[in-house]
């Protein structure tokens, strides 16, 4: 019985992965699916929210398949959201430098008009 036990227990260990941040073959599972949909997200309207979490993260995830820690088989879902990721998050600060300057250039003229109007 004792010979049994210990069979059934070195089978269990076997089936568990060593920590509980592994799958089986040995990696951390890949965010391809995450960094994928918050790169559409930021597509679909919310931009600056979520953009930067999509570059951010999935920066971070490739640099962990590289060294071979993280599951690779994500790497296309991971490389298409963080793109998606940076290209909106590097528009929305387009945007956002281009209204200020458009928001400034309309200030500047208002003054501009008004001395000229009083003279």
């Amino acid at each position: 019985m004792p010979h049994q036990l210990s069979r059934t227990l070195s089978v269990a260990h076997s089936v568990v992965p060593e920590s509980p941040t592994m799958n089986q073959s040995g990696y951390v599972p890949h965010r391809g699916a995450l960094i994928l949909v918050l790169g559409i997200l930021s597509w679909v309207g919310l931009g600056i929210f979520v953009s930067p979490f999509a570059w951010v993260l999935g920066k971070a995830d490739l640099r962990e398949m590289d060294e071979d820690r993280m599951d690779p088989e994500g790497r296309t879902l991971t490389q298409v959201g963080m793109i998606l990721g940076m290209i909106m998050t590097i528009l929305t600060l387009i945007g956002i430098v281009v209204g200020i300057l458009f928001f400034v250039g309309v200030v500047l003229l208002g003054a501009g008009a008004a001395t000229v109007s009083v003279n």
